[in-house]
């Protein structure tokens, strides 16, 4: 299928540029699709936990480091997935989403605020015209075991009650026992389901155990259209973890180089200081280049990373520290 025009790469030192108008293969049955992902190289664990550990004792500087918690505020996707949730409690969400810390103006709003799907219509009236997106997981979340019918019915609703963003979890059982064509069907349908809401596939991470898996699935989620391609439900015993999230990294760099196609990076779960937020940004700008340093192609999920964002901005602005809950217990 063909695509829009789209922005040049940023390959750095490759000096690579994509060309104005590119195609992306299409696949027409598993057969092709097996094909396709065999041709790929494995992973190097030992290189990828290596290279991830030595990106994590890099230091900022204070300026650099201001840049990037304002940066990291704005990739921000504020959570709330509970069985217990309540309009109020998104209400609470939204307000703190489009003002993070009201005594400061100068603090970027976050990216998008993230609710089950029958909030959304309440999100969207609270957002108004803001630009923070209106995110909804969907697909029978966060399982993903479902009828397809059952899990686009899941996304219609969304979309149709306002969402600009569709979270989808993959069938991590379909994708073990080796049914990557269903796999990458599903997401196709999605994809078509949302509209023009953006598509980010989830592939919990932690469940597919392997590099090589997580590198496969991040390649069936972006030929199956995936605008982004995510680490975790944030509902498992493993989460996002920076090797996982260096190997979609690659994934999405080497998928832009060889298509033209931009896909993003979301990584959810267990991310809850600066300090490792800050972690996943050097990550980002080292794997994949500065194009991805951007709210367009990168994100936090999180709940409480926020408040710590927050509270670390002050402490670098006037030397003071005060306590995360300052900022609201949203």
């Amino acid at each position: 299928m063909s695509i829009a025009p789209l922005r040049p790469v940023d390959a750095r030192d490759r000096g690579i540029l994509v060309p104005a108008v590119v195609s992306i293969p299409t696949i027409h049955n598993e057969d092709e699709l097996r094909r396709y992902l065999s041709a790929l190289s494995g992973v190097d664990a030992v290189g990828v936990e290596s290279r991830v550990a030595k990106l994590s004792t890099r230091s900022l500087k204070k300026s650099t480091k201001l840049t990037a918690i304002d940066l990291a505020i704005s990739m921000v996707d504020l959570t709330t997935l509970e069985g217990a949730d309540t309009q109020g409690r998104v209400t609470s969400l939204c307000t703190k989403a489009m003002r993070p810390d009201p005594s400061d103006l100068a603090v970027p709003a976050v990216a998008a605020v993230c609710v089950y799907p029958d909030l959304v219509a309440h999100a969207r009236r609270v957002l108004g015209d803001s630009p923070v997106a209106v995110a909804s997981v969907a697909t029978a979340f966060p399982s993903g075991r479902a009828s397809l019918s059952v899990k686009l019915l899941d996304v219609a609703e969304a979309v149709q009650a306002g969402a600009d963003e569709i979270d989808m979890v993959i069938d991590r059982g379909a994708f073990l026992a080796g049914r990557w064509g269903q796999v990458f069907d599903e997401i196709v349908a999605v994809k078509a389901a949302c509209g023009s809401a953006h598509l980010k596939v989830i592939l919990e991470t932690g469940e597919l155990v392997t590099y090589d898996n997580v590198k496969r699935a991040s390649w069936i989620a972006m030929l199956g259209g995936a605008d982004f391609i995510k680490t975790s439900t944030g509902k498992v015993g493993v989460n996002a973890t920076l090797p996982f999230a260096l190997v979609m990294l690659e994934a999405a760099r080497d998928f832009a180089e060889q298509t033209g196609q931009l896909v993003g990076v979301k990584v959810a779960g267990g991310i809850r200081t600066t300090k490792d937020a800050l972690k996943y940004l050097v990550v980002v700008n080292e794997t994949a280049g500065a194009t991805w340093l951007t709210a367009e192609f990168f994100r936090f999920g999180a709940s409480s990373l926020l408040n710590d964002l927050l509270m670390q901005r002050l402490k670098q602005r006037t030397g003071a520290y005060v306590r995360p809950d300052e900022f609201s217990g949203d």
